[in-house]
């Protein structure tokens, strides 16, 4: 089998099936990304340029789409050129969500293409009128069709669509819900170096130590979407009924969604600003490197997930894999893998006050926790990339065969 992978970032997502793609040796992968993506050893990845020349004339709600477009024109060349040289994919996995398939069909009609339908973007009832402490703007709504016009476009080209999560799916007007199926991809969760790991020096040589009171939080970059502003607010109430707790913050101080603060350098310092902390037992490590990350995570008592009705971070279900006791946010999709209190606890995204007792309760008395944890763990294996991969590699081997028309969801 020839399998194509195409995406912006190249593996993004789809590191876990290139790697085992790789290791069939009846499979040959290849790529197609940005001059930008980091690409995966092995896999050959032909890279285009972007191309941004958005005209002054057309209006601020096409300036995504002309971008969409640009890109899109660029993987036609790619394609076009691979297919001169006689290249023919069996599979076509992608993330459609820059426009980097819009005109795949027009190299090749007859190739299954199989899209990554991560989201699907709503005014109401998901992410943009969530948080009122960051309005959207009145012609939000205006905005976000052109964007979902894209989306429905891809929709169409696509044979098959994969989401990661129900809630995901079921953003998707209901007259596609049967072509996408949901499989998650999978996250790395099984990590036997882990088991002795007692301490970890954070970046600032501050040690942390199994048995200790540590609290975790942990997103790519510190904003809002993330629960950021809620944590910080929490923070306080922490230290006030819990003095000796060690609390590690891990992300940078970028923006992956939502805008930087008017008036300040980053979402951090709006924060500190904000509010009265004892900076001796907060510590920002910004990003960590991965076996880093996975091993604070491994020594941490509490670990706190908050994000806004979006994407499910990988985030929550390492916490979970490593048997912390998880305070998540009662948003979609998190209620799709926390039972409240079953296998960690669910607290209103807003209310700084409860994040805080609920992590105070379990930094308190961790030994009464030790079921939470169990089934944490249990249920976290139900993310495990083994499962991500068994599922993508069965819709590869069905659109192949011309199955997938006969599925029914």
């Amino acid at each position: 089998m020839n399998l194509l992978i195409v995406h912006q970032n190249f593996p993004g997502q789809f590191r876990h099936v290139a790697i085992e793609a790789l290791s069939r040796p009846d499979i040959m992968v290849a790529a197609i990304g940005r001059e930008t993506a980091p690409g995966v050893s092995g896999v050959r990845i032909f890279r285009y340029r972007p191309v941004r020349k958005s005209s002054s004339y057309a209006h601020p709600y096409l300036h995504k789409y002309e971008d969409a477009l640009s890109d899109g024109l660029q993987v036609l060349r790619v394609l076009t050129r691979l297919k001169q040289k006689g290249y023919r994919p069996d599979v076509i996995l992608a993330h459609p969500g820059w426009g980097e398939t819009l005109f795949v069909k027009d190299v090749y009609p007859d190739i299954p293409l199989i899209h990554l339908c991560e989201y699907y973007y709503h005014s109401k009832g998901a992410d943009v009128d969530f948080d009122p402490e960051f309005p959207c703007a009145s012609d939000a709504s205006s905005r976000l069709r052109p964007l979902n016009s894209l989306h429905l476009l891809n929709l169409e080209q696509c044979d098959v669509g994969i989401a990661p999560t129900q809630w995901q799916r079921s953003l998707f007007p209901e007259s596609y819900h049967s072509k996408i199926h949901v499989i998650h991809e999978g996250v790395p969760l099984q990590s036997p170096a882990l088991a002795s790991v007692t301490s970890v020096r954070l970046p600032s040589g501050h040690v942390i130590k199994t048995g200790l009171p540590v609290v975790t939080y942990v997103a790519r970059n510190l904003e809002p979407y993330r629960g950021f502003h809620s944590f910080m607010r929490s923070i306080p109430y922490i230290q006030a009924e819990c003095p000796d707790a060690q609390i590690v913050i891990v992300g940078g101080d970028g923006v992956s969604y939502g805008r930087m603060p008017v008036g300040y350098e980053n979402w951090r310092s709006k924060m500190l600003a904000e509010l009265e902390i004892d900076l001796s037992r907060v510590h920002f490590t910004g990003k960590l490197d991965y076996e880093t990350y996975r091993a604070v995570l491994h020594v941490s008592e509490v670990h706190v997930y908050l994000t806004y009705p979006f994407v499910l971070s990988w985030s929550l279900l390492e916490a979970m894999a490593s048997e912390c006791v998880v305070i998540g946010s009662d948003t979609a999709p998190v209620q799709e893998v926390i039972v409240d209190g079953v296998n960690g606890f669910l607290v209103d995204f807003f209310d700084s006050e409860a994040i805080a007792g609920k992590v105070c309760s379990v930094l308190k008395s961790p030994d009464d926790f030790s079921l939470i944890r169990e089934s944490a763990k249990s249920a976290a294996s139900r993310f495990d990339v083994k499962h991500g991969l068994k599922g993508y590699f069965e819709i590869f081997d069905r659109v192949m065969t011309g199955r997938y028309s006969k599925w029914v969801v």
